[in-house]
């Protein structure tokens, strides 16, 4: 990450917001392998050797998310890709405020 980026507030809630809205477009460049099922995305766990969908869900509606599997789990879409890119939260939501064209700071 650049040095730059190392001193200004992530703006978290409205990235969080943002990514909410869009959140089918967020899962689906995030979790490609996944489809929608009512509320939820079904995908498998791109951190793990999954062969078949079902075990890691996230809602569409609420941004939550688990693998049922492993126990991980997090609250919003910023933690999802925090943890599918093994990034750091603050990395992760600089990296998805850039992929929805937000400026990531306040």
């Amino acid at each position: 990450m650049a040095e730059r980026y190392t001193s200004r507030r992530v703006a978290f809630g409205r990235i969080a917001d943002q990514a909410l809205y869009r959140s089918e477009s967020v899962l689906r460049a995030f979790l490609p392998d996944g489809r929608r099922e009512g509320t939820e995305w079904v995908a498998t766990n791109p951190t793990r050797t999954d062969k078949r969908r079902g075990s890691f869900k996230a809602n569409i509606n609420t941004g939550k998310w688990a693998d049922f599997s492993t126990g991980d789990k997090g609250g919003d879409l910023i933690s999802l890709v925090a943890y599918v890119t093994d990034k750091p939260q603050r990395e992760a939501a600089i990296s998805l405020a850039e992929a929805l064209g937000l400026d990531p700071f306040e």
